[in-house]
């Protein structure tokens, strides 16, 4: 059975995974994953992450999830645009989030980047989630 959204996956599966205190969490490989992992660490909610090859030719993410004093890097994290209604952006209308202490990732015809990267950049899209 295929998954109707497996980006909201991915962002539950990093939530339960703090929830529970776990250093590493897996989930299933993709490149939309992976360019939105590498927003993740580039703004430090996350330690890190590596492709694993499994037998049948699939792929798998582990992910290395950040504490600090032993609490979750991510306070709140949420997916914006989902498969039923998607939420695109144009470049002046980019939403904040915290007033700007928050991230949210967009994906641009540029790559996928935070919100104050589409602002520079002049570059709108569709929001993928937000972070804090």
């Amino acid at each position: 059975m295929s998954m109707s959204d497996p980006i909201a996956d991915m962002l539950a599966r990093i939530r339960n995974g703090q929830h529970a205190a776990r250093r590493t969490i897996l989930c299933p490989w993709s490149t939309h994953k992976v360019n939105i992992l590498d927003v993740l660490k580039e703004e430090g909610f996350i330690r890190g992450y590596s492709i694993i090859d499994l037998d049948n030719n699939k792929k798998d993410i582990k992910i290395e999830l950040k504490y600090n004093d032993g609490e979750g890097v991510i306070k709140e994290m949420s997916r914006i645009s989902k498969p039923g209604r998607r939420q695109y952006f144009a470049s002046n209308d980019v939403p904040s989030f915290h007033n700007g202490l928050g991230v949210v990732i967009i994906s641009t015809p540029n790559g996928v980047m935070t919100d104050h990267n589409a602002r520079q950049q002049k570059v709108g899209g569709e929001a993928i989630c937000r972070v804090f």
